[in-house]
């Protein structure tokens, strides 16, 4: 599991994975989700508020845009895990210089 604080205007990145399903619930906030089978052909969108989850299959690329004016805070949950027990990334960019 892994929870995430995304600043408004901010998001998680277009992604895959290739050998995960996530299921990612908004904990706080206002956000859309953007997934697609292709990296240039993500067609669906969702308006996701507080409490609304949304299951990404393995293969399907995603990302998760906030929205609102206020944090958006997540939470996900994969198999199998990607990061090591008790990591902490405080921002996108500390995650992405470890290679995440």
């Amino acid at each position: 599991m892994t929870l995430m604080c995304i600043p408004p205007a901010g998001e998680i990145g277009l992604e895959v994975h290739t050998d995960t399903d996530q299921f990612i619930r908004i904990e706080q906030g206002n956000a859309v989700v953007v997934m697609g089978c292709q990296k240039e052909q993500t067609d669906y969108r969702q308006k996701l508020c507080c409490g609304d989850g949304v299951f990404v299959p393995a293969g399907v690329w995603h990302n998760i845009i906030n929205i609102g004016n206020c944090p958006l805070k997540i939470s996900s949950i994969y198999a199998p895990p990607h990061h090591q027990r008790g990591t902490v990334h405080r921002t996108k960019s500390d995650a992405e210089r470890e290679g995440y």
